[in-house]
């Protein structure tokens, strides 16, 4: 598959579309993020954001442009946003003692994650029917099996980063269904 039918595809929404997109731009967007952040766990985290937000806009994609350069731009503002958002959360705390800064890190849990805690579970059930099979599915196996990410591959038979990509979208739609009510 070449990549200007993968993209139309895509915004088909067709699966295996999204899937040769995220096998074959993993690397530029991660190796990217891995020079500006310098920690693998978080420039992964920012990867997968990227290709979330990606695929959820894919229509706004303009042909004019590369794919590749779409998907950087994304990921280089996700970036920027994670470190506005970190700069908000960290709160300054002036020691009487010695008057030295520390900075502490707000831990709060996002709004997505707020709202589905919030839910009773047999309405978050019936919420999680209202996603595609595959969406509950990843789901299911995540938060009610608790399995790891490479049992969820190992399972589905999916790549581990396509696992994380789906289990975020997953999340994100089923927080729009949440709060629509």
């Amino acid at each position: 598959m070449e990549i200007k039918e993968a993209i139309k595809r895509a915004k088909e929404n067709d699966q295996k579309a999204f899937n040769f997109l995220l096998d074959t731009f993993w690397d530029d967007v991660y190796g990217f993020q891995l020079k500006r952040i310098q920690n693998e766990n978080d420039a992964e985290d920012v990867t997968i954001q990227t290709f979330s937000r990606a695929f959820d806009r894919i229509e706004t994609f303009d042909e004019n442009y590369k794919f590749k350069t779409w998907l950087i731009t994304i990921s280089k503002n996700i970036h920027i946003d994670l470190l506005r958002k970190e700069k908000k959360s960290i709160s300054q705390v002036i020691s009487n003692d010695d008057k030295s800064v520390y900075q502490i890190l707000d831990e709060s849990p996002s709004p997505e994650d707020e709202l589905i805690t919030e839910q009773h579970l047999a309405k978050l059930l019936r919420d999680i029917k209202k996603l595609k099979p595959h969406y509950q599915e990843i789901i299911n196996l995540r938060y009610f099996q608790e399995l790891s990410y490479k049992e969820i591959s190992i399972q589905l038979k999916e790549p581990i980063n396509n696992v994380k990509v789906k289990l975020l979208r997953a999340k994100k739609l089923l927080a729009e269904i949440i709060q629509e009510q």
